[in-house]
């Protein structure tokens, strides 16, 4: 991962303006794909109306209300898709951003218009002053924050959901590939399902917003879909499942990906009438809804990989050592550790963040193919200017782009 020094950032943003081949003005988007852009431009639009005049945009027309901050690299699991059986070479203590250089940068981002905070890990419930920090973002909802939201594998988390509760959590959710228990240790390669259980309806008891999170891996946990959605008949929660994406070291393979229309299928053998529910569907879901008449909560599929949702994005992420990343897959990040560290006011940090999502938001296909063969990540295809706010994932077993063929016939 390349970190760009803040004082930096200037003379990349002047060169990414001069790096790319100037879009051609004479080309025309095909007429048969014209729905799919208008679609991501109201959908850009919608989340442009009553937006703060500070509200961060990149320059891709995508603003970003919605942060995730790592509290930890460490957790108690070792799934097989995320994480080595050994674990991970962890960042020193005195390298990980500290709870009031945590609550400082929110406090900044709240500034610039975010409105939903995520606490993710690792595994966050990890990190021991967690109520202290949950408590302190809380404290912020008067500027504007309307949900704090934490994501957890459930092991701990039950036993915490009554303090997390009163010091302003909102929403969790829980990461659970199986609802067998010899499964779970396989995945996992520890012992526990019965806790995130336990933990599952805890948080629903306390009136804590409960979403349940499966990545789903053929011949694998495929078998366990029906049982899945079964969970969102019984209970006010969202069950989303979630595509198989590549990562470093998850040995991920196309053959392995489930689409979003086969579990659909899946699902609607055991019931029938499970149908879409377009219209709680917010501007910028990543989730796409669906549901049964007469149930109590609702399937999400988080379709990464075969109908991607980029050009609605608006997410930003902090690493838990400090790091600003403006796309998932992107290399580049920009410390804001080290310019706090340093002495930036309030005032830097945010020329520093506005800057950060002009340069660091192209996940280049050559940055990401070196490492994974089976995906490729476009933004703004320079020769349609019309695609300007768009992003295109190819993966190895989509179709021929009709855009981009050239792209499409090198993923074989």
């Amino acid at each position: 991962m390349k970190r760009i020094g803040v004082r930096w950032l200037s003379s990349l943003i002047r060169g990414a303006a001069h790096s790319s081949k100037a879009p051609n003005p004479k080309a025309k988007l095909p007429e048969k794909h014209a729905s799919n852009m208008t679609k991501d431009s109201s959908q850009r639009s919608n989340l442009q109306k009553g937006a703060p005049k500070q509200m961060l945009a990149d320059r891709f027309g995508r603003f970003h209300n919605y942060l995730r901050i790592s509290l930890t690299e460490r957790c108690n699991l070792r799934c097989t898709y995320c994480m080595p059986e050994e674990g991970v070479q962890l960042t020193p203590k005195e390298e990980l951003l500290s709870a009031e250089e945590i609550n400082r940068i929110v406090r900044v981002f709240i500034g610039e218009g975010v409105n939903r905070i995520r606490f993710t890990g690792g595994e966050p419930l990890l990190r021991k002053d967690l109520h202290d920090i949950v408590a302190a973002t809380s404290e912020l909802k008067p500027l504007g924050l309307r949900e704090i939201a934490m994501t957890t594998n459930g092991i701990t988390v039950g036993r915490k959901v009554p303090e997390l509760k009163t010091a302003g959590l909102d929403s969790v959710n829980v990461s659970l590939d199986t609802l067998d228990p010899f499964k779970f240790q396989l995945l996992t390669r520890r012992n526990g399902m019965e806790k995130v259980m336990d933990s599952v309806q805890t948080c629903l008891d306390h009136g804590i917003k409960t979403k349940v999170n499966a990545v789903i891996i053929r011949g694998v946990n495929d078998e366990d879909v029906e049982g899945f959605a079964a969970l969102a008949e019984e209970r006010p929660l969202e069950v989303r499942f979630i595509e198989y994406m590549p990562f470093d070291g998850n040995r991920w393979d196309s053959s392995k990906l489930v689409p979003y229309q086969e579990l659909v299928e899946k699902i609607r053998g055991k019931y029938p009438e499970f149908s879409r529910v377009r219209h709680e569907d917010a501007p910028n879901a990543v989730s796409k809804l669906w549901q049964v008449d007469g149930w109590k909560g609702r399937v999400g599929f988080i379709t990464s990989m075969t109908e991607h949702f980029c050009g609605a994005c608006n997410r930003v992420r902090i690493t838990a050592d400090g790091n600003l990343k403006a796309c998932l897959f992107g290399n580049e990040e920009v410390s804001l550790r080290d310019a706090i560290r340093e002495g930036a006011a309030d005032s830097d940090l945010k020329m520093i963040i506005h800057e950060t999502l002009q340069v660091l938001v192209v996940a280049t296909s050559k940055s990401i193919t070196r490492r994974l063969s089976h995906i490729i990540i476009i933004i703004g295809y320079p020769y349609y200017p019309q695609l300007q706010c768009r992003l295109f994932v190819v993966t190895a077993n989509s179709p021929p782009h009709p855009l981009i063929p050239s792209l499409s016939l090198s993923l074989s």
